[in-house]
């Protein structure tokens, strides 16, 4: 299993080899993925440090639906690490371990970011259903061509929104309103993180990128 611990003892292993930028990347991300791990009944606060972990491998802001710029950067980062996935962890997860929760985020309408334009007078509520209706027929057919890369550009999509709900003052703390995609969430996040993690690590000569914030004196 890939934790924290796991994940730590063998980034002191190899990183001796890392590039400076991937090791900062890698150090941020587990710091991070530990804080989470010691809030298994937390869901708010796990999914909040997993994201945050998540955010430090990535180093670029997950980008919303409506900024194509960041979603192709986004989608190429997915698409190296699928590349770099030899062991097809990421395959596992997705058609495996979590296709159920998978599908039920994708399904769910409360953290589908045009539901709640509509409530907020943004948006007419046809618009929204179509909206809906589109992204999930496109997630469904591409369940039905085993599409790891699309049907995760369009799980991270309604991770997204979860994220900003909780971030944005949008959630009470342990509220019982959005329990079930928070664990959901907080699961595949605790499943997806530790895995890009280590298939940086694993791949650590291709070019993950400078992070945004690096130290300095």
């Amino acid at each position: 299993m890939l934790d924290y611990e796991t994940l730590k003892t063998r980034h002191r292993e190899i990183r001796e080899h890392f590039p400076h930028s991937l090791n900062l990347r890698v150090h941020r991300a587990l710091s991070w993925l530990k804080r989470a791990e010691a809030e298994p009944l937390d869901h708010d606060a796990q999914f909040i440090f997993l994201w945050v972990a998540f955010n430090a491998a990535y180093a670029n802001q997950v980008p919303d639906r409506q900024n194509s710029s960041e979603r192709k950067m986004f989608k190429g980062f997915l698409a190296r690490l699928i590349e770099s996935d030899s062991q097809h962890l990421l395959y596992e997860l997705v058609w495996d371990r979590f296709p159920g929760a998978i599908r039920l985020m994708i399904d769910n309408q409360y953290v589908f970011q045009p539901f709640w334009d509509f409530h907020n007078g943004l948006v007419s509520e046809e618009n929204w259903q179509a909206a809906f209706q589109k992204s999930k027929t496109a997630a469904r057919r591409a369940l039905g061509k085993m599409d790891t890369l699309k049907v995760m550009m369009v799980m991270f999509d309604r991770l997204y929104t979860l994220r900003n709900q909780l971030l944005h003052g949008g959630s009470t703390w342990n509220s019982h309103v959005n329990r079930s995609q928070l664990a959901q969430g907080a699961e595949i996040m605790g499943r997806v993180v530790p895995i890009v993690i280590h298939l940086m690590m694993n791949d650590y000569q291709r070019i993950w990128g400078e992070p945004c914030y690096p130290v300095v004196d």
